[in-house]
């Protein structure tokens, strides 16, 4: 009897897998998390019209997430259809580059009642209430309910038909804070929308966010709504940034580089008013700060980009927070510039928070209350105490001293010198307080930016290289980097191609010195991969630019007078970015009047 070769594997069978098991599939793409199906259900709240809308979660939203809006609702004949898979009222199917709505696939609630126990109540105007049920793909049939207007979306016990899934989640505590930023980033997008969240675990309510709908322009609406969402300091601290370029608009608010973070946690980022993460437009905001920020800062914006959706592919991923441009290069110099030119108009302003730091550093403890405190004597005591405390008073005429002082008005923006202290900080005096600067760091940013200035003007000097330098490269990588020889060709390194996938490097930046033309290739081709463009010669011309500025500047322990102090405060009102150094430090301090009255425990 012939016996079956057990080398021979029976040929696999292709069969058609049930709905549940597509459904279960296509939940494992949308719904990475709770956060993931908060996501998709306050989109669809936003896309209803809703002006209000209520999340509420326990236990990180493993148990419970319930969105509660005032939007359009749905009829009863709707809710199946709302069930069943790749059904939208989004669109139509016949144009998927003109996408104006978040959602569109028709895949979160039939993921959601596949994966969970889903109960959807609704009501549209001139339609009676209804409901239905949905419990591991398994739909009830619909049902009346009592609701005014609206819909309320209740999902329990998430991924309870997947348990697989729950092992994969982190924390309650870690689940419900990337609710919390879902929330956060959504109502950044709409702030002419109220947006309550609340945690309900362990049976105590407790509301974790709340914003509401903001009045006014957009701008003052989005200024506003930050203002909620990241703070006052922020808010305080922003930008506006209204820029157009080719069919593209970009808005929003960035920081000033003296706030900054120690990560990038608070880089939000918009398409159309979608939320998303884009390695792209992070490294367009990264260029943009540059030359303004240490390598272990980070800076803090929100920024929308705006345009025809059919410049903008939104169906890359399932879970749409991934989009690709027609032309990314526009979009990028676009963020670029405009962040740039905003840096360059706030001139010489640093961070309040400079200050508020500074107060806090130098702050005495108050071991004692103090009960008792004298009122403020009048100018004229103040000046008749100062002229007692003066050398010589008491003494004949013509035994006196009398000081020097220069001819230079306070009200300016960073006021007159008063006194140079321990060689390298300037004490200057305002109408409303004093500033404190750092002269070295000051007058280094005063260089770098002219010798910046002088390059844009007269352009890289290349040095041509007595025998090109031959690098091998793969084919698509040697494309890559013709692609941009002319934008390399402008920064002083020119390469040609020299057969299959080879290029010469001809000239190298003048200013760099002796080069590995090698290793910068290399450099330069890591970037591409990794942010779509490269700043790598750039940033290396601009480090050269910042060692020179940096030696050629007034150094610490230089004795300075009176009228190199107040000219150097003069030329810091007048160049861009002089609040900061090459690194992203402060250049000054500036601590009004109050709150130094206020050390000294005389409010």
């Amino acid at each position: 009897m012939a016996t079956a070769d057990p080398q021979i594997q029976p040929r696999p069978v292709i069969r058609q897998l049930d709905d549940a098991a597509i459904n279960r599939i296509a939940a494992g793409e949308v719904l990475e998390r709770p956060a993931s199906a908060v996501k998709e259900l306050v989109e669809n709240s936003i896309d209803a019209g809703a002006t209000r809308i209520e999340v509420v979660i326990a236990d990180g939203g493993k148990t419970l997430i319930r969105v509660t809006d005032d939007g359009c609702g749905m009829t009863p004949s709707d809710l199946p259809m709302a069930m069943s898979r790749h059904a939208t009222s989004k669109i139509d199917g016949s144009d998927l580059l003109n996408i104006r709505s978040f959602g569109f696939r028709g895949e979160a609630l039939p993921s959601l009642g596949a994966t969970g126990r889903l109960t959807i109540t609704s009501r549209a105007n001139g339609a009676e209430a209804a409901m239905i049920a949905v419990a591991g793909g398994k739909a009830k049939g619909v049902k009346p309910a009592a609701l005014s207007s609206g819909t309320v979306i209740e999902l329990r016990d998430l991924f309870y038909a997947t348990p697989a899934r729950l092992k994969f989640l982190r924390t309650d505590r870690a689940e419900a804070q990337a609710v919390t930023d879902v929330v956060k980033r959504l109502s950044m997008a709409e702030p002419f929308v109220t947006f309550i969240l609340r945690d309900t675990s362990k049976g105590d309510s407790r509301t974790v966010f709340r914003a509401d709908a903001e009045t006014g322009d957009l701008f003052d609406a989005l200024h506003g709504r930050l203002r909620t969402v990241l703070g006052k300091d922020f808010a305080e601290n922003a930008l506006r940034i209204d820029t157009l370029r080719d069919g593209f608009h970009l808005t929003g608010y960035a920081a000033l580089p003296t706030y900054s973070r120690g990560a990038a946690v608070a880089q939000y980022l918009f398409v159309n008013g979608r939320p998303v993460r884009d390695k792209m437009l992070l490294g367009a905001l990264r260029a943009a700060y540059m030359d303004v920020l240490s390598r272990d800062r980070h800076p803090v914006a929100a920024l929308f980009v705006d345009c025809d959706p059919t410049l903008v592919d939104v169906n890359v991923h399932p879970a749409k927070s991934e989009v690709r441009f027609r032309d990314p290069g526009t979009v990028r110099g676009l963020i670029v510039s405009g962040l740039r030119h905003a840096l360059a108009d706030a001139g010489h302003r640093a961070s309040t928070t400079v200050a508020n730091a500074t107060l806090g550093a130098i702050t005495p403890e108050q071991t004692t209350p103090r009960v008792y405190q004298m009122d403020r004597p009048s100018f004229s005591a103040r000046s008749m105490t100062f002229q007692a405390q003066a050398p010589g008073f008491g003494e004949a005429p013509s035994a006196r001293i009398d000081p020097v002082v220069e001819d230079e008005p306070d009200d300016l923006p960073l006021g007159a010198a008063r006194a140079q202290v321990h060689e390298n900080y300037i004490i200057a005096q305002t109408e409303k307080g004093i500033v404190i600067v750092d002269q070295h760091a000051a007058h280094e940013r005063l260089v770098y930016e002219k010798l910046k200035a002088q390059m844009a003007e007269n352009g890289v000097a290349a040095q041509a290289l007595l025998i090109p330098e031959v690098v091998e490269l793969s084919d698509n990588e040697a494309a890559q980097l013709l692609e941009i020889a002319d934008d390399l060709s402008r920064l002083g390194l020119t390469i040609e191609p020299f057969g299959g996938g080879a290029v010469a490097v001809r000239e190298t930046p003048a200013i760099l010195g002796e080069v590995n033309a090698a290793a910068m290739i290399r450099d330069i081709l890591d970037e591409l991969t990794d942010q779509g463009d490269s700043a790598s010669v750039q940033a290396r011309i601009e480090a050269i630019l910042s060692r020179v500025a940096c030696h050629g500047s007034i150094r610490s322990g230089r004795r300075m007078q009176a009228a190199e102090m107040n000219a150097l405060l003069r030329e810091m009102e007048a160049t861009p970015l002089s609040g900061q150094c090459n690194h992203g430090r402060p250049t000054y301090v500036e601590l009004k009047l109050a709150d130094i009255e206020r050390l000294f425990g005389r409010t």
